[in-house]
């Protein structure tokens, strides 16, 4: 089903004034979500309005704008901590602050501790993007686990995904990655599906790979492999770390802490490249590699090379077109939000 961009966000807010949060806040958080749909991320869109709206009524989402509240503050490092107030504000409010550093002395970094869940982390960089700025975000949940250390069966971390947006011609480059083979939404998604996974990404809790997301939900449950898979997962691992040491770590709040309750720690860094070799050299270098990418023989001619970003922004521009195309295991998760919210379903 397509359905316009203004009248998806005009319903997701509705949602969630419905259950009392501030309207600029319902607008953010709408705006954030329509937005991982726009790029082609459905686990990570409006589908997620049912469970924060959940959250809001159990008490472990914040909805008072207020509950940000600086921890400490430099010219270009800021710590927030956020109370567990709606993720995609939080966020919005902190690449605000770090966008103005950024252009002011060049480079702005913000760790967030506390937050509810934050969404599509590629549903931040295009408007990071669009004022010529480099941004990078990070994000891992001290109180969940799925991913174990490589070599092992427990896990011990979250999927830990890393985003990236630079500016660029024809596209911005728009990364949105994952430190392992799957994430938890994707595993979620196929057994809601009653499906398997593409891939044997899943290690269970004796040590055989498997591709029945329904072992992720056993006891002990199966393990996401880090990137790398058997091969390769210590290097996956590794990043992996790497999150968690710049989210959780230097953010002074993390698994140690045992958190409980669906949450995030992030780091933000936005970097201004006028103040190193310019914006307009860098669009310079992003053109000449993209050309390199599209003009590179492909190994299937049906599944040329792109670089990243290129298919989230043909999504987001088909949107502006036609609206967005949602599957229909969003479109039930929309209909269960408006009954329990007391709204009427409107497409």
């Amino acid at each position: 089903m397509s359905i316009a961009i203004e009248d998806l966000n005009r319903f997701i807010q509705q949602l969630f004034v419905a259950e009392q949060v501030d309207p600029v806040v319902a607008r953010v958080v709408s705006d954030v979500l329509v937005a991982g749909d726009r790029l082609g991320q459905h686990t990570h869109g409006v589908k997620l309005a049912r469970g924060y709206l959940r959250d809001i009524r159990n008490g472990h989402a914040a909805i008072d704008p207020q509950c940000l509240t600086v921890l400490k503050s430099s010219p270009v490092l800021r710590l927030y901590d956020a109370q567990y107030l709606l993720g995609p504000y939080v966020l919005h409010e902190a690449l605000q602050w770090a966008s103005a550093a950024a252009r002011e002395y060049g480079i702005g970094v913000a760790n967030i501790r506390q937050s509810h869940h934050i969404a599509c982390l590629g549903a931040y960089l295009k408007s990071v993007v669009d004022q010529g700025l480099v941004c990078v975000i990070m994000s891992s949940d001290p109180a969940a686990v799925s991913v174990a250390p490589f070599g092992g069966t427990r896990a011990i971390q979250t999927p830990n995904p890393l985003a990236m947006g630079v500016p660029g011609e024809p596209e911005p480059i728009l990364i949105d990655v994952s430190m392992s083979s799957i994430t938890n939404g994707m595993v979620g998604k196929q057994r809601q599906l009653g499906k398997k996974l593409n891939h044997p990404v899943l290690l269970t809790a004796d040590g055989t790979l498997s591709d029945d997301p329904e072992t992720a939900f056993a006891s002990p449950p199966s393990t996401i492999l880090p990137l790398g898979g058997m091969e390769y997962g210590y290097k996956g691992f590794a990043l992996g770390l790497m999150v968690e040491a710049l989210t959780s770590g230097i953010g002074g709040f993390g698994r140690k802490d045992k958190p409980t309750g669906w949450g995030a720690s992030v780091y933000i860094q936005v970097i201004d490249p006028d103040y190193l070799g310019g914006l307009q050299a860098l669009k310079d270098e992003v053109a000449f590699l993209s050309e390199q990418v599209s003009t590179n023989p492909p190994i299937d001619p049906a599944r040329p090379p792109r670089m990243p970003g290129w298919n989230g922004m043909a999504n987001w521009h088909k949107a502006d077109r036609q609206g967005v195309q949602l599957p229909e295991d969003v479109i039930a998760e929309l209909r269960q939000a408006a009954t329990e919210t007391g709204l009427s379903y409107p497409f």
